[in-house]
């Protein structure tokens, strides 16, 4: 009986225990609130948003003058480039054969008192001999006699000369100097290029520069050199003593899926696939490919396996595959001045915008450069135009002379006709200059287009050449608008309009930068003077956001860039008022950040071959 009441005991307590457990279930009642808290500190305010474009502020903060009268005219301030060590700007200046070191250590934020004339910076000389000695394919020494420098770069503190050969057919060099705190250098060594090496450019890393080689005629074509382009590898700095050669011969592909090698083994076969595709060809009979085609200007990829050098005649760009050393040229395409609108006549002296039917523009860029957007690569172009035009051969005519039966006696379609006589016949359209190599396709003497140089604009291309992005007819109407009848002046003279029958303001030099997170092209023209700038952050979100022009167009003055001198008052020249006429003819930009600035706000350093003056644009948001 014992356990039976044991084992009782027990589930009575069990059942005990469970009745109180599930009583302390219940909740009580709420107690009273409690009072409220002290409020605490209010945050910062927060930065107010910015309006996309950003509105940018651009003031010249300093300028360099390489001389008075005796400079005007001879392109004694063309191609800039920046030195940090030294925070100096260096420029090439032709008319001495050196390159000036423009001192910016002192640069502040404040805009100089009087932009068109200031002469506030000063520079000291960095020459070069005459003559180098470098090696030859089989390890001998060879002297070369050099000319003018035409291009300069520098990466880190290596500095780049391509120099021309005294006899600018003949190959030409570059040479390496390792450059000092105070912008001056001790010479490496000279390694031979091909013929007139027109541009030279730093690898990303450093670790090669490539040089366009133009490989331009003799003026009376008796000559005429193979365009190509040079590698020249650097070990710590340090230049080998030859260079590779990427030549428009052997070194050509076709990455076209439906060719084989044996299809472009020839030069015959490869200017046919090469016409076909749209490179114009407009040199005398007999030329080659590589005798056409004239490396102007290169940009690497941001990676450094990939560079494009423009070919400007030839309405193209190079895409160069550095790994391989081979290069596929691809046409750029033609511009309709149907859907656009220009001004094609220097006869009326003031803004006129039509659009031309049958009327095309070929892009044919000087500058280009390049960035990236969603790890891509893009490359914007400066479309300037550019034609062949020498004493023994021209392609050059204009529209009027077409149908003179004195000059060409040729016809234009009657499609053409009509719109020649609607746009002012012989003073009107008829003044415009275009090329005799496109437009009569079935050579039966008969126009059924027109192509005229240049694309007066500023492009944006993806890495296979793609159109993504053009100006438009921006850069005409926005310089008309702001300048009047200034616009499309020469830069030997103030005289508005008188280059709207050649290649308008022509957009010469361009440059990309970043600015507080934003990416913004930077496009200079060499006749007019203006300086538009684009963000371009998104390549197909493209926006204008200002304009620039250091110039004054209240002063007279006339000079000839062609003259031995081109003040000559011999030859009608007057060149008393060109020094208070700010900046005529910018060839070069050069964009230096933020980060790197001797004034801590990014940097424009223009360099302007007619006046022969060095600019310093501050950049920076409002």
């Amino acid at each position: 009986m014992q356990p039976l009441k044991n084992t009782l005991k027990l589930s009575l307590l069990s059942v005990a225990m469970v009745f109180t457990l599930s009583s302390c279930a219940s909740d009580g009642d709420d107690g009273n609130e409690g009072a409220s808290g002290v409020d605490g500190t209010n945050g910062a305010n927060g930065v107010d948003g910015q309006n996309l474009p950003r509105e940018l502020s651009i003031e010249v903060v300093g300028r360099f003058t390489a001389g008075g009268i005796e400079v005007f005219g001879k392109s004694a301030a063309e191609i800039v480039q920046f030195h940090k060590a030294s925070n100096s700007a260096f420029a090439i200046n032709s008319a001495l054969n050196q390159i000036e070191v423009i001192d910016l250590s002192g640069l502040t934020t404040a805009p100089v008192a009087n932009p068109f004339s200031d002469a506030s910076l000063q520079s000291s000389a960095f020459t070069f001999a005459d003559s180098v000695i470098v090696k030859d394919a089989a390890g001998a020494n060879q002297t070369i006699m050099l000319g003018a420098a035409n291009s300069i770069a520098i990466y880190d503190d290596v500095l780049a000369i391509a120099a021309e050969a005294s006899v600018k057919t003949s190959p030409g060099a570059v040479l390496f100097f390792r450059l000092d705190a105070t912008g001056q250098g001790s010479f490496i060594k000279a390694v031979a290029a091909g013929s007139l090496p027109d541009m030279v450019a730093f690898s990303p890393d450093g670790s090669n520069v490539l040089v366009a080689n133009e490989g331009e005629p003799d003026t009376d074509y008796n000559l005429d050199p193979e365009g190509s382009v040079s590698m020249i590898t650097l070990t710590n700095g340090t230049p080998t003593d030859t260079a590779q050669t990427i030549n428009f011969t052997t070194d050509m592909v076709f990455s076209n899926d439906t060719l084989n090698e044996e299809d472009y083994d020839s030069d015959a076969k490869r200017m046919a696939l090469l016409k076909a595709a749209g490179i114009k060809f407009a040199g005398p009979d007999g030329m080659t490919v590589a005798e056409e085609l004239e490396p102007e200007y290169i940009t690497y990829a941001p990676d450094g396996q990939t560079a494009y050098v423009s070919l400007q005649e030839s309405n193209a760009i190079g895409i160069l595959d550095l790994t391989t050393l081979t290069v596929e040229v691809r046409a750029l395409g033609f511009k309709d001045w149907g859907t656009y609108q220009l001004d094609f006549s220097n006869k009326d002296e003031i803004p006129a915008f039509s659009n031309v039917e049958g009327l095309y523009g070929m892009y044919q860029p000087d500058t280009i450069a390049s960035y990236q957007w969603n790890d891509a690569t893009f490359i914007l172009s400066a479309n300037e135009g550019d034609s062949r035009d020498y004493a023994a051969y021209s392609e050059e005519v204009r529209i009027a002379d077409i149908i003179d039966e004195d000059e060409l006696n040729m016809m234009l379609s009657p499609s053409l006709q009509a719109v020649y006589d609607a746009n002012g016949a012989k003073d009107g359209l008829g003044r415009l200059k275009v090329t005799t190599a496109l437009g009569d396709a079935d050579n039966n003497g008969e126009f059924e287009a027109l192509y005229a140089y240049g694309a007066r604009s500023f492009s944006i291309w993806d890495q296979n050449i793609n159109l993504v992005y053009d100006s438009g007819d921006d850069f005409g109407k926005i310089s008309a608008a702001i300048l009047g009848n200034n616009f499309n002046s020469a830069h030997t003279e103030n005289n508005g309009d008188n280059r709207s029958d050649d290649k308008g303001g022509e957009p010469e030099a361009i440059a990309v930068g970043e600015i507080e997170g934003r990416m913004y092209a930077f496009i200079a023209q060499e006749r007019s003077g203006d300086l538009f700038t684009y963000d371009v952050t998104n390549p197909f979100n493209v926006a204008f956001v200002a304009h620039y022009n250091n110039r004054d167009f209240s002063t007279r003055f006339e000079l000839d860039d062609d003259l031995v001198n081109p003040c000559d008052e011999a030859q009608g020249m007057d060149c008393s008022e060109v020094a208070q006429s700010g900046d005529l003819g910018p060839e070069s930009i050069q964009f230096v950040a933020p980060a790197d600035s001797p004034n801590g706000n990014a940097l424009l350093i223009i360099g302007n071959e007619v006046s022969g003056t060095v600019t310093i644009y501050q950049v920076k948001e409002k």
